[in-house]
């Protein structure tokens, strides 16, 4: 008997152990638990986003861009900046308890673990958004033990350190939506080429489809697959009580306009140029990738946002997007070398490589003014100095080489002075013209004005044979409008480290004087005859509102315009990438481009004239005789001189008594009144149009 009134005993002693037990490990998981949540709270997650990838800002301190490591363009918008549909349609197929648990949807799991127990396979999954988000910030999509529990404690820190809207905000800006496009924003332009704040519902159900498969769901590729995907989202929006079930059939039968896949849809501004930047950053500055990347740096640049929208612009509108035909663009200031647009190709998607420092394009007749100006300096030509354009055989190399270039179309316009060669493209007064100065002077030339590709001294080098770049010549011919000095293309202002910190500022350069600002202002009077009747680029003259100079060049595969006003020095190429020959229409396509970029850019700036430096006399010649005008003198034309190279004689052909007798208005002057080219008219025409 004693032993069996002690058993209730030992089970009461025994419950009450195990009570104290439970107890004890209660106390002890919520003990480690709260270690946990401590320790995680306190620890900082892996920097993302904005937080450590390097800035790069314009002129006017607005950032563009930034770099990334995964090379990626990304354009990060407020979910103020997103259309309401489309965060709802997002929410009802992704996370519909997202404002309610802390992380993970626990009903959701276990109703994941029984529909994969039932289908014997994983056919279920239950990440929300907060888990999807640490997946694709900081893990990758291996389906391991060890990738799922580090998933699980950067879902918690999430959660911890951000709100719900950032969690959401950071969710839509990171996503993969097929084909490139990272982000809502970029998906909407790739797609729809609009702003995700302007999605339509049908559209926005679209788009919130594609990251479960971006392949699978992509309406360009499974339209089919896409369209059902669409249906099972609106459905979900009318349970969730986001919209009606009429609003739902009426989205589902809506025909959406996709963009044609391979358009160019980039958000990003200036992705040739930030590529460009980057290089010097790397190459130049020599600052680690890992540092540019992953730094925090603010790169400060020259680019002009305005001016560069403009280029991009000219560029589609004058571009066709179905054609293989390449382009590029650089404009530079000439009064401060800074880079303020940069064009590298028509399509950045399509192709990444940036035609504007490809060194490897024949320059064509746009070659010649760097030639002429090398006559010009030396004072052993001027405007009035002429050749017969005839069919020449040009012996060279002490006569054991000969040369025989001819003009196009086989037009030959007989004897012709500087002026006249230029507006007409004259290839035989080229290269009479290198014949008489030295090829190796040219070259020596343009290696004084920027362009540092090799060049071969033959007399070929005056029609443009040797290759260089856009950016070369762009610089080269920014000499000649910013009055004879070079000032270094420059694309980075400073750079900053995180905490603001200088840590790299460009030079203050004064610039090179390469020549007499006289001889370029001679040149560039000459130049501006390119836009005049009979110039190669009479045909875009009406489009531009201002003094402007230039010389376009063709060759079998390449297009040139490359021009300047007092403000920029602008250079297009247009061409094939494979070498093909460029026919006529093609190569006609840059000087619109040049065109409307200067116009466009310049919309906000007054015309200026070109300004008239010391050094420089103008007079009325007689264009039959080349000699002063007299007041006999049927015709009449204002030329521009370095002082001293003017002509001394006057014209002794319009009868007697006017062998001395000057036109009206002394030998220096401008008559404003007289002469079909006179100042005073050409300044009147620039102003009024």
């Amino acid at each position: 008997m004693p032993r069996d009134s002690a058993n209730p005993k030992v089970k009461r002693h025994r419950l009450r152990r195990l009570v104290r037990l439970l107890a004890a490990t209660s106390v002890l998981f919520l003990l480690a638990a709260g270690a946990l949540l401590g320790y995680l709270y306190n620890k900082p997650l892996p920097p993302i986003g904005d937080d450590i990838r390097s800035k790069l800002l314009d002129s006017r301190g607005n950032v563009l861009t930034t770099f990334t490591t995964d090379g990626r363009s990304r354009d990060p918008v407020a979910l103020s900046q997103i259309a309401p549909q489309l965060i709802q349609a997002t929410l009802a197929v992704e996370d519909r308890k997202f404002y309610d648990h802390s992380g993970f949807d626990l009903k959701g799991m276990a109703r994941a673990v029984l529909a994969n127990v039932e289908a014997g396979k994983r056919s279920q999954g239950a990440s929300t958004l907060t888990q999807q988000l640490a997946r694709n910030l900081y893990l990758t999509h291996e389906k391991t033990w060890t990738r799922k529990s580090k998933e699980a404690l950067y879902t918690m820190q999430l959660e911890m350190k951000y709100s719900k809207t950032e969690i959401l905000s950071m969710y839509l800006n990171e996503i993969y939506y097929g084909h490139g496009a990272y982000g809502i924003e970029a998906a909407a332009r790739m797609y729809f080429g609009k702003a995700a704040a302007d999605l339509t519902l049908a559209e926005s159900a679209m788009l919130a489809g594609i990251p479960k498969g971006p392949t699978y769901y992509s309406p360009y590729t499974h339209l089919e697959n896409a369209k059902k995907r669409q249906g099972i989202i609106l459905s979900a929006m009318v349970e969730v009580g986001d919209i009606t079930a009429v609003q739902a059939r009426a989205a589902a039968q809506e025909t959406l306009s996709f963009k044609p896949q391979g358009q160019k849809n980039t958000t990003v501004l200036a992705p040739y140029f930030r590529d460009y930047v980057r290089g010097l950053v790397l190459d130049t500055l020599h600052i680690s990738s890992d540092e540019l990347e992953l730094g925090g740096l603010n790169v400060y640049t020259t680019l002009d946002p305005d001016m560069q929208q403009a280029a991009e612009e000219a560029v589609d509108k004058e571009m066709d997007a179905a054609s293989e035909l390449e382009t590029a663009l650089v404009s530079i200031d000439p009064r401060t070398g800074y880079i303020k647009a940069m064009v590298g190709g028509k399509n950045y998607r399509t192709n990444q490589f940036n035609h504007a420092l490809a060194t490897t394009r024949q320059p064509g007749s746009s070659f010649k003014p760097i030639m002429y100006l090398t006559a010009l300096s030396s004072k052993t030509m001027t405007g009035l100095s002429v050749f017969n354009s005839q069919p020449t055989l040009f012996h060279y190399d002490n006569n054991r080489k000969t040369y025989q270039p001819k003009n196009f179309g086989d037009k030959y316009l007989g004897e012709i002075n500087m002026r006249q060669a230029i507006a007409a493209s004259d290839n035989i007064y080229a290269v009479n013209t290198i014949m008489k100065i030295g090829a190796d002077k040219v070259a020596e030339m343009a290696a004084r004005m920027g362009i540092g590709s090799p060049l071969q001294s033959v007399p070929s080098l005056a029609l443009g044979t040797s290759p260089v770049s856009p950016l070369e010549m762009a610089s080269a011919f920014a000499v000649i409008g910013g009055g004879g000095i070079r000032q270094p293309a420059t694309a980075i202002l400073k750079i900053t480290d995180s905490k603001g910190n200088l840590i790299y500022e460009a030079p203050q350069d004064q610039g090179e004087k390469v020549v007499e600002p006289a001889a370029a202002y001679v040149l560039t009077r000459l130049m501006e005859g390119v836009f005049e009747s009979g110039g190669t680029g009479n045909r875009v003259a009406s489009i531009i509102k201002r003094p402007v100079a230039g010389k376009t060049g063709t060759t079998d595969t390449d297009g040139w315009m490359v021009g300047f006003t007092p403000e920029l020095s602008t250079a297009v190429w247009v061409g094939y990438d494979k070498g093909r020959d460029i026919a006529t229409s093609d190569g006609r396509r840059a000087a619109p481009i040049f065109a409307e970029f200067t116009e466009k850019a310049l919309a906000n700036v007054p015309p200026k004239i070109f300004p008239i430096p010391d050094g420089v006399v103008s007079v009325y010649i007689n264009p039959q005789s080349g000699k002063l005008a007299t007041a006999a003198c049927p015709e009449k034309e204002l030329e521009t001189f370095i002082s001293g190279t003017e002509p001394t004689e006057y014209c002794d052909q319009h009868g007697a008594g006017g062998e001395t007798a000057p036109a009206e208005g002394s030998p220096g002057a401008a008559d404003p009144g007289k002469g079909e080219h006179s100042l005073w008219n050409d300044i009147k025409r620039w102003w009024m149009n």
